[in-house]
């Protein structure tokens, strides 16, 4: 794997994570849905490299599987919690 794809994809992941605890420490439910929002699209960047890793061979279809389903899974959660703050301030 190239060093600028395992530097990007180790960013991204790590933001997944900063983010979701910086939005649990905030007292308006606005900053902390910002923040779940930002964390989602994390997970989506992570998904785009891990497919692109994927399609030039650099990750098995075992390994790809595996960490799409936790990043899917994880996308699922953060919007519900995004669609219930929004429910919120309104």
């Amino acid at each position: 794997m190239p060093r600028y794809f395992k530097d990007q994809f180790g960013r991204a992941t790590l933001s997944i994570m900063l983010n979701i605890a910086e939005g649990s420490g905030k007292f308006s439910n606005k900053d902390r849905r910002n923040f779940y929002i930002t964390a989602r699209g994390s997970v989506f960047e992570c998904n785009s490299i891990l497919k692109f890793l994927y399609d030039e061979s650099e990750v098995s279809q075992e390994l790809y599987t595996e960490m799409f389903n936790r990043y899917e899974e994880i996308s699922r959660m953060l919007y519900a919690m995004i669609q219930n703050l929004s429910k919120e301030l309104k």
